[in-house]
C-alpha cells in the first residue's frame, strides 16, 4: 500500500500534487497546460517495445543467416554424399531435416508479437481499455453484455483497416465489428471464436511496435475457459485483469486466472481497477476503499497465484477510468485540452494513473515477450548450430582420415610408378641382350645343322625312289618332286634336330619374360593380362629352303661318258692339279703326306728343295704338261693327226705289245662300262650330280636361311617382348590414371575440409552471434 501511495505522490507535481493529495481536487484546480507538456514528453520518450522491436529484428536476421548457413551447409553435405565413406544417408538427411526446422522458425517469428489479452466479468471495461491504450473507439463497449466473441486487434501495413473472421481470408468492413463482436445484435458469433482487426500501424503507436490486443467475453458467461486459455491465451505474454472498482474481485475471474497460471508457469499478469471516477462522488471513503481493493489484489496475485512477490504486485495494481482516458485522448486528438474528457474530480490523477499503467505495461511485456518468445528461438538456434558444428567437426575427421589414406595411396602409387619405370628400363636393357644372345645362338646351330645335312644330301637323295625315265616330260617330273622330297627331308630334319630345342629355349626366354614383366604389373590385373600375354599357339621354326626355285636351273647329263677315256682322265688330272695349284704353298706346307720331308734349299735360291718338280717315270713334270696339253688339244679337236702322233709316242715309249694288251683291257673296260650304262647308272649319274648342284646351292644359302631362322626367334621374343611392354605400358598409364584420380580427389578433399572448417567457422560465429543477443535482451533483464 505505501508503495502505491509513494508512486502516485512522485506523478503529482504543482496544484495537481496538493489535489491528489486531499484528493478532493476539483477540475478547476487542474493545470491544462502542465498537463499536455507531460503528455507530449511521455510520448516522445523512447517506448519499452523498442526493445522488443529491436530484438525481433536482430533475432529474424540471425536466423536469416542461420537459413543460408543450413542451406548451404546441406547443399556442401549432399555433394558429399556421393562418398558413402565420409557422409552416410542418415547425416544427409539431418541436414535436410535442419532446412525445414529453420524454416518454421523463421515462419514463427515473422507471426511473433506481443501479445496482451484483457480478461474479467461482462461491463468491467476491457473493450474501453482497449479503446483508450489505442486512442481510438475501435472496439465496441457500452453496458451489459457488450462483446460476445474474441476481438484481437493488430497492426497492418497501408491506410485502410479491415476485419476477417476465424477460417476466411475475406477481408471485410472494419465497421462490422459492432455486429460481429456486438452480443446485442443478431448476428452472433460463438463465445471461442475469433475475430481479427488490423489497424493500420501509423495511427497506433503500440500497433507499430508489434502489440497484439485480445479483448474477450466475460469470464462470467461461459464455462469454457481451458478451450479459450488454449486457443487464445498460451502465448499471450501480459493478462491485464480489468476488475470493477465499484465492486469486489468475483470468484469466476479468480478461477479463470488459478487456471491460467496451472497452464502458464507464473504469467505476468495486470490488476485494473476501471471506473475509480467513480470514487470522486465519495471522497470520505476513496483511500479505505483503495487499501481494500489494492490489499485483494496483491493477496491474489502473491498468496493465491504465487505468480509474484509483494512488491512486484503492489507495482501491477491500478485504478483508472478507461472512458475518462479514451475521451481525454479523443479531445486531445481533435487538439482540444485533454480535461476536457474528464468525468470526476481528480482525473488528473487517474489519467497519470492509466499513463503509469500503460508504462509498466509497456516495460513487463516487452522484457516478457523478449524472453518468452525469443529466449527458446536462441536456445534452439544455438543447439543447432552446436548440432551441425559437432557433425561438421566428425565429418572433418573422418575427411581428415579419408584424405590421409589417399595421401598414402597416392605415396605408394608413386613410388610404384617410379619403381617400374626403374625396373623396366633394367628388363629392356637385359631382354635386348637375351635376345641378341639367343639370334646368334640360334643362326650358329640352325648354320651347322644345315651344313650336316648338305652334306648328308647324298643320303637323303638316295632315299629318293621315284620311277626313273631319260625322256624330257617324264625327267621334269622326276626333278619336281625331287626337289621336293630334298626340301620336305631337309626341313624335317632340321625340325627335328633344332625345332624341339629351339621352340624350348624360345618358351623359356618367353616365360622369363612374362614372370619379370608380371612383377611389374599389379596383381589385381596379372590375370587379365597373363591371357593377352599368352600365345595361343607354341612357336614353331620355319625353314624356307625352296629348293624348286633353288635348283630350277638344274641341267642333267646322261650322255654315256667312259671313265678311263683319254678326256675324263685328262679332265680328271687337270682338276687335281687345279685343286692342288689352288691350294698354294702355304697350305702344301701342312701336308708332309704329299710333300716329304722338308728340305733344306738349295744353295743360292729361295724356293725349298721340296717344292723343286721331281720327275714322274722318268717324265719330268713339265714334260707331263706338256703332252698332256698337247693330247687334249689333240683329242679335243679330235684330230687324226693327234691322235696318231700320241699313238706314236706311246709305241715308241711303251712298246706294241705292252699297247696292245692295255688296249685289249681298255676296250673290255668301255664295252663294260657300255653296257652297264642302264637306266639304273643314269639314275645313280642324274642323283650324283643333281647332289654337287644341289650342294652348291644350298651352301650358297646357308647363311642365309640360318638368318632367317634367327630372324624367326628374334621376331618371336620381340613380338612377345613388345606384348609384354605394351601390358607393362598398359598398367603404368592405368596407374598414372590412378595417380591423377587420387590427386583429382586429394584436391577435392582438401577443398572440402577449407569448406568444413569455414562452415564450422560460420557455425561458431552464428552462436557468437546468440549469445551477444541473449546477454543484450535476455539476460540483462
Amino acid at each position: 500500500m505505501a508503495a502505491y501511495l509513494n508512486r502516485t505522490i512522485s506523478m503529482v507535481t504543482g496544484n495537481g500534487a496538493n489535489a491528489n493529495a486531499n484528493a478532493g481536487a476539483t477540475t478547476s484546480n487542474y493545470n491544462p497546460n502542465a498537463l499536455m507538456v507531460e503528455n507530449r514528453t511521455m510520448q516522445n520518450d523512447k517506448s519499452p517495445l523498442q526493445v522488443f522491436v529491436r530484438a525481433k529484428k536482430k533475432i529474424n536476421d540471425i536466423y536469416g543467416e542461420i537459413e543460408e548457413y543450413v542451406v548451404e551447409t546441406t547443399q556442401f553435405i549432399n555433394a558429399l554424399h556421393a562418398e558413402a565413406e565420409i557422409v552416410d544417408k542418415a547425416e544427409r538427411e539431418l541436414f535436410e531435416s535442419y532446412v525445414h526446422k529453420v524454416a518454421a522458425i523463421r515462419e514463427v517469428l515473422t507471426r511473433d508479437h506481443m501479445k496482451v489479452a484483457f480478461f474479467g466479468r461482462t461491463s468491467n471495461g476491457k473493450s474501453s481499455v482497449i479503446n483508450a491504450m489505442l486512442r481510438e473507439k475501435i472496439l465496441p463497449s457500452g453496458i451489459g453484455h457488450t462483446t460476445n466473441c474474441f476481438c484481437q486487434v493488430e497492426g497492418c501495413d497501408g491506410q485502410e483497416a479491415y476485419l476477417m473472421k476465424e477460417g476466411s481470408d475475406e477481408k471485410l468492413n472494419v465497421v462490422n465489428i459492432k455486429q460481429l463482436a456486438n452480443a446485442l445484435c443478431q448476428e452472433k458469433l460463438s463465445e471461442s471464436s475469433l475475430v481479427r482487426i488490423f489497424w493500420p500501424r501509423e495511427r497506433c503507436s503500440l500497433l507499430r511496435d508489434d502489440v497484439v490486443f485480445v479483448d474477450s467475453p466475460g469470464v462470467d458467461v461461459s464455462a469454457n475457459l481451458d478451450d479459450w486459455i488454449d486457443n487464445h491465451c498460451i502465448n499471450a505474454d501480459v493478462f491485464v485483469l480489468v476488475l470493477n472498482a465499484e465492486s469486489t474481485m468475483t470468484r469466476a475471474e479468480k478461477q479463470f486466472f488459478h487456471t491460467v497460471s496451472q497452464k502458464l508457469s507464473k504469467p505476468n499478469i495486470f490488476i485494473l481497477n476501471n471506473r475509480w471516477d467513480a470514487s470522486a462522488n465519495e471522497p470520505e471513503f476513496q483511500d479505505s476503499v483503495k487499501s481494500q481493493h489494492t490489499e485483494r489484489c496483491i493477496d491474489f496475485l502473491t498468496k493465491e497465484l504465487k505468480v509474484s512477490n509483494e512488491k512486484e504486485a503492489a507495482e501491477r495494481v491500478f485504478f483508472v477510468s478507461a472512458r475518462e482516458t479514451l475521451q481525454a485522448r479523443l479531445e486531445e486528438a481533435k487538439g482540444n485540452p485533454p480535461h476536457l474528457g474528464a468525468i470526476a474530480e481528480g482525473f488528473q490523477v487517474r489519467y497519470f494513473e492509466f499513463q503509469d499503467f500503460e508504462r509498466k505495461f509497456e516495460e513487463c511485456i516487452s522484457q516478457s515477450a523478449v524472453k518468452t518468445k525469443f529466449e527458446q528461438h536462441s536456445s534452439r538456434g544455438k543447439s543447432l548450430s552446436g548440432d551441425m558444428c559437432s557433425m561438421l567437426d566428425n565429418i572433418h575427421e573422418r575427411t581428415t582420415i579419408f584424405r590421409n589414406l589417399k595421401m598414402d595411396q597416392k605415396t605408394l602409387l608413386t613410388d610404384r610408378i617410379q619403381g617400374t619405370e626403374t625396373q623396366m628400363m633394367q628388363v629392356t636393357r637385359d631382354m635386348k641382350l637375351k635376345i641378341h644372345n639367343m639370334v646368334e645362338e640360334v643362326e650358329q646351330k640352325v648354320s651347322k645343322a644345315l651344313n650336316e645335312e648338305i652334306w648328308r644330301l647324298g643320303v637323303l637323295i638316295d632315299e629318293f625312289n621315284m620311277p626313273f625315265h631319260p625322256e624330257p616330260l617324264v625327267l621334269n617330273i622326276y626333278k619336281k618332286e625331287l626337289n621336293s622330297h630334298v626340301e620336305s627331308g631337309l626341313g624335317s630334319n632340321l625340325r627335328a634336330r633344332l625345332s624341339m630345342a629351339l621352340a624350348m629355349n624360345v618358351e623359356a626366354a618367353q616365360r622369363e619374360m612374362t614372370d619379370r614383366m608380371y612383377t611389374l604389373v599389379p596383381n589385381e590385373k596379372v590375370v587379365v593380362q597373363t591371357k593377352i600375354a599368352t600365345r595361343t599357339q607354341p612357336f614353331e621354326m620355319l625353314y624356307s629352303l625352296n629348293c624348286q626355285n633353288l635348283c630350277a636351273d638344274f641341267q642333267e647329263d646322261l650322255e654315256f661318258k667312259f671313265s678311263w677315256g683319254i678326256t675324263a682322265m685328262i679332265q680328271r688330272f687337270t682338276g687335281k692339279v687345279r685343286e692342288r695349284n689352288k691350294k698354294g704353298p702355304a697350305q702344301l706346307l701342312n701336308r708332309p703326306s704329299s710333300i716329304g720331308n722338308l728340305s733344306p734349299s738349295t744353295p743360292g735360291t729361295d724356293t725349298p728343295l721340296c717344292l723343286i718338280p721331281r720327275p714322274v717315270g722318268g717324265i719330268t713334270q713339265e714334260q707331263l704338261s706338256v703332252i698332256s696339253r698337247f693330247a687334249l688339244a689333240s683329242v679335243g679337236s679330235q684330230g687324226t693327226v693327234g691322235g696318231l702322233i700320241v699313238a706314236g709316242i706311246m709305241l715308241k715309249t711303251i712298246g706294241w705289245r705292252v699297247l696292245l694288251g692295255v688296249g685289249a683291257l681298255y676296250g673290255c673296260i668301255y664295252l663294260y662300262e657300255r653296257l652297264s650304262w642302264t637306266n639304273s647308272a643314269k639314275e645313280r649319274a642324274f642323283k650324283s650330280q643333281y647332289v654337287r648342284h644341289a650342294t652348291k646351292k644350298l651352301k650358297m644359302i646357308v647363311d642365309l636361311t640360318s638368318a632367317n631362322c634367327s630372324h624367326q626367334v628374334q621376331q618371336e621374343l620381340s613380338s612377345t617382348f613388345a606384348r609384354l611392354c605394351r601390358l607393362v605400358d598398359n598398367a603404368t598409364t592405368d596407374m598414372n590414371d590412378e595417380l591423377k584420380s587420387l590427386e583429382s580427389q586429394l584436391t577435392v578433399l582438401e577443398s572440402n575440409q577449407k569448406q568444413l572448417k569455414l562452415l564450422r567457422n560460420k557455425a561458431n560465429y552464428i552462436q557468437n552471434e546468440l549469445d551477444i543477443f541473449e546477454n543484450n535482451y535476455i539476460r540483462i533483464n
